[in-house]
């Protein structure tokens, strides 16, 4: 069996017609970048879910959350097998490394009174993940690792105030970062009948 070889400069060099952005980069599709913002943030909680250890399900119809996330240990004191509630949100708005123990994050009111209802049978939080402006920017791979740019940041916010019109700008702390290991201390402290 004969394995083609790549051919120099990519399978599709000299095969498409010209480039209308200077062709700096591989031609990406024209899906919003809204909707690009979505799939890389559910990729980013996949990952995640994935390394702690988690199954992820989403609800059908959506009613204002993004993912049911449950952890299963016998060391859970309420059950074997605990579960929240995760809304997913994305920015290009905000830079990476934001400076200060906390970033703003504005939620339309009616959502948040849904994250913030307090007391629930289960705990929500809010995942938001700042990304780059530019989508070429947003991954890299190598033959050692697959980096996603720029982080996911969570909070719980059970209790938070309505304080605009319309509009509430929360905050978020940038010690929360979201990764296998918060999720799994979530989890535990969910687990044992707390808070996220």
């Amino acid at each position: 069996m004969a394995l083609a070889q790549p051919e120099p400069g990519g399978v599709l060099q000299g095969r498409i017609g010209p480039r209308t952005d200077a062709g700096t980069g591989p031609l990406r599709g024209s899906l919003a970048t809204t909707a690009c913002m979505e799939t890389l943030q559910v990729g980013y909680l996949h990952a995640v879910a994935a390394a702690a250890g988690c199954s992820l399900s989403q609800p059908f119809p959506d009613n204002g959350i993004d993912w049911h996330v449950s952890h299963g240990a016998s060391e859970h004191v309420v059950d074997d097998e605990v579960t929240i509630k995760v809304q997913l949100k994305a920015t290009y708005q905000i830079p990476p490394r934001p400076a200060g123990a906390t970033f703003g994050f504005t939620l339309d009111n009616e959502h948040l009174v849904k994250l913030a209802r307090t007391p629930v049978a289960v705990h929500k939080i809010l995942v938001v993940m700042l990304v780059p402006r530019e989508r070429g920017q947003w991954l890299s791979a190598g033959h050692d690792r697959l980096d996603l740019r720029h982080c996911c940041y969570w909070t719980n916010l059970a209790g938070q105030p309505v304080t605009g019109r319309r509009r509430t700008t929360v905050r978020i702390p940038t010690t929360r970062i979201f990764d296998d290991r918060a999720l799994c201390e979530i989890m535990t402290r969910v687990g044992s009948g707390g808070t996220p």
